[in-house]
């Protein structure tokens, strides 16, 4: 048994196999980690390429497509390692990019997960939007990086090269110990994507664990590879999502309010994507606050949970302002200008 395995979830992503994998097998210690491929139940030839160009590549074969959240919790039943890489299947990742971040795990036990430094394939000088060098929300929910705020990435030039303690770990490059990610429960798969990684991470916040970034580590995401930013289905799943998300952590002192102020800064979100003569996402913002209510009543039980088992109510890295505010008001648009 291997300590680490690093696992990659594939649904119809051949050519992204063919272009990203190299890099694992190339750079992964085979003395420590095992590399997997868990096919969503993939209708292209993404396992037959797996078999034939990446033969010490596992192969974990689902049936149908279950989606981020869920995918990944069968695969935590499926797999037999300490600790457990969620990986995307759109990651370059550098050289001895595990050991850093093994290193520091094994050395802080009360971390539950980690993640690197994430850039953008695109252009490596800068960070990337899903993770950047560490994330954090504010009061309402709005998640940031240490490296991006909103859709404004900053150059690396060193900056946030120092481990710190976040408030999420990003979905794209996780690095977190399999017993505490079974014993929280897991990703929540009514999600299907999107978001829940933040519920995680909040999850294992509460109940006393930390959560790092690994600067020392380094990976280049593209981004977007299976919905654009800009996608009404990304954009009805992030809105759907987070009020969940909220739904689901928030003190019981704190959810009236917060889920008040929630509701008028979404409906703002509707007049802006209106302006931009943007309708279709307009439409997304305004279903997805439909179905969260709908759904809400489901998540009950799911809340009391969480607050049974919360230690910490005032977690340190949710940070107590608009992030709305700060940026496009203020004009703060690097996480140093947010925080200072």
């Amino acid at each position: 048994m291997s300590k680490v395995a690093v696992v990659i979830l594939n649904w119809n992503g051949a050519e992204m196999l063919r272009k990203f994998l190299p890099s694992v097998v190339k750079n992964t210690n085979n003395d420590l980690a095992e590399i997997y491929v868990a096919d969503n139940g993939s209708t292209d030839n993404s396992i037959d390429v797996l078999k034939s160009e990446f033969p010490s590549v596992g192969l974990i074969s689902f049936k149908e497509n279950y989606g981020f959240a869920e995918g990944y919790n069968k695969v935590m039943e499926c797999v037999d390692a300490e600790y457990v890489v969620l990986l995307n299947s759109d990651v370059e990742v550098t050289e001895q990019w595990i050991e850093p971040m093994l290193a520091y795990m094994e050395s802080h036990y009360d971390i539950a997960a980690c993640q690197p430094k994430i850039l953008s394939y695109h252009d490596k000088a800068k960070f990337e939007y899903a993770g950047a060098s560490g994330g954090f929300i504010d009061r309402y929910g709005y998640p940031f990086c240490r490296g991006r705020v909103f859709d404004s990435l900053e150059t690396d030039n060193g900056q946030y090269d120092m481990p710190t303690d976040i408030f999420w770990a990003s979905g794209a490059a996780m690095f977190v110990r399999r017993t505490v990610y079974m014993e929280v429960g897991g990703l929540d798969a009514r999600f299907f994507a999107h978001m829940e990684e933040i519920d995680l991470c909040w999850r294992l916040l509460s109940r006393g664990y930390r959560l790092v970034c690994v600067p020392e580590s380094k990976v280049y995401h593209v981004g977007g590879a299976t919905l654009k930013k800009e996608n009404p289905r990304k954009t009805y799943l992030n809105f759907r999502n987070n009020l969940l998300m909220m739904y689901k952590n928030l003190p019981s002192d704190e959810l009236v309010k917060i889920m008040s102020v929630r509701s008028l800064l979404d409906y703002l979100a509707v007049i802006f994507y209106v302006l931009k003569f943007d309708f279709p996402n307009a439409k997304a913002v305004i279903k997805a606050r439909r179905d969260y209510v709908s759904m809400r009543n489901d998540f009950k039980s799911s809340r009391e949970d969480n607050l049974r088992h919360t230690k910490i109510s005032k977690l340190k890295y949710r940070y107590d302002f608009s992030l709305i505010l700060q940026s496009k008001i203020f004009g703060k648009t690097t996480f140093t200008r947010l925080v200072k």
